[in-house]
């Protein structure tokens, strides 16, 4: 990075190490630059071990300290009790939680007026191919959206939303849709036994398949239902089993109604925090 930041991390769980050694990777960021308050021992001393700053709690850091971001990177039912400790930073920093079902509105009753961005990252960030949803508050300016943008860019692709209500959107989609995913990857492997494979190669093609699919997806500009068309030949195998996914009441609406209900939870858990 152009310039040397500082960072705090509360928090080192998965995701915050992800975070952590996708900051060190970047150009300009040195280990010395990266604050991490972790209260567990374990995960503490994962965190030393990549050279960065590590602290048992955040009374024990500097005075002096002026971090440009705070990241709030622990579990959702304790973030109102670690909060207080970070009230110091108010006016200097911009305050970034990735807790799940805490709004903003909560961050703000806590510190006070702030400067707060709440994210909503997946599971593939933890090996640099998350998709992260952000949405800031009017306390953030142009400067600090774009650093946190690019911090945030380490662990995949950034959405700025405009709205937080379609944070709990996209919860529905890319936070939990991982797990409909690797679901599926489970059945296919599954229905590939039912054919006549062994565990093993269902499980690999299954696997295979599905990130090659992705990964095709993601380098063509053409929408998924120009790239079924293309490999469904008239009466050919795909079709027929394409017939079964997209006859009336299958694949579509069952993937809606399961969004349509992780959408809902997700709505539920913001109004509780």
């Amino acid at each position: 990075m152009a310039n040397p930041i500082n960072i705090v991390l509360a928090g080192c769980g998965n995701m915050g190490y992800a975070m952590l050694n996708g900051w060190l990777a970047r150009d300009g960021m040195t280990p010395d630059c990266v604050h991490v308050v972790e209260p567990v021992e374990p995960l503490r001393k994962r965190a030393a071990e990549t050279g960065a700053c590590v602290y048992e709690s955040a009374d024990a850091l500097e005075a002096s300290l002026k971090p440009d971001v705070i990241f709030l990177a622990v579990k959702p039912q304790v973030m109102t009790a670690v909060l207080p400790a970070y009230r110091r930073f108010v006016g200097s920093s911009v305050f970034v939680s990735i807790a799940a079902g805490v709004g903003v509105r909560t961050l703000e009753a806590s510190l006070g007026d702030c400067a707060v961005i709440r994210a909503m990252p997946n599971t593939p960030a933890s090996i640099g191919h998350g998709m992260t949803v952000t949405f800031a508050n009017d306390g953030v300016d142009e400067d600090q959206a774009q650093l946190v943008q690019g911090l945030l860019s380490g662990m995949g692709k950034v959405l700025a939303v405009s709205s937080e209500e379609q944070v709990d959107a996209a919860t529905a989609i890319s936070g939990s849709g991982p797990a409909y995913i690797f679901y599926f990857i489970e059945c296919l492997a599954k229905a590939g036994e039912a054919v006549g494979l062994d565990a093993d190669q269902a499980l690999l093609l299954a696997r295979q398949t599905v990130h090659g699919a992705a990964a095709m997806a993601s380098s063509r500009n053409d929408g998924p239902d120009v790239l079924r068309r293309e490999v469904t030949s008239p009466n050919g195998t795909t079709a027929a089993a394409l017939d079964v996914l997209m006859g009336e009441g299958a694949l579509m609406p069952l993937i809606g109604e399961a969004a349509k209900a992780a959408h809902d939870r997700a709505i539920e858990l913001s109004k509780t925090n």
